[in-house]
């Protein structure tokens, strides 16, 4: 591992672990359904939460939202609709990924919203 990811990986505060929702078989009543599978727990990532402040043209009113980013190893393939539960600080959130990662050879970012159910 070289220096650069080691350096970046050490601000990692937080671990995650990823769902995806899978079709499983039941092996007793052979029936299919639709369930939560983990497919990585414990990851050690960061997340990054920056707060956005704009003013709308029409209005004059400033509007606040905020970024949330999670930094995670560049290896770790995270799927589009996967929720990805993160404790940091001693806070748990349900997060899913809402776009497609920056992946660098150090980490990956990908850009989160608060999870709001499986679609």
């Amino acid at each position: 591992m070289n220096s650069r990811r080691k350096a970046i990986e050490k601000l990692y505060k937080g671990v995650c672990t990823i769902k995806e929702f899978q079709s499983v078989k039941d092996p007793e009543t052979k029936r299919t359904k639709q369930t939560e599978v983990v497919i990585l727990k414990d990851q050690p990532c960061r997340l990054s939460i920056k707060t956005v402040s704009a003013t709308g043209e029409r209005d004059n009113a400033a509007t606040i939202s905020q970024v949330t980013k999670l930094f995670i190893a560049p290896e770790v393939e995270i799927k589009p609709g996967t929720k990805i539960v993160v404790t940091q600080n001693q806070r748990t959130t349900e997060y899913s990924y809402s776009g497609f990662p920056a992946v660098y050879p150090t980490h990956q970012e990908i850009v989160l919203k608060l999870f709001e159910g499986w679609a």
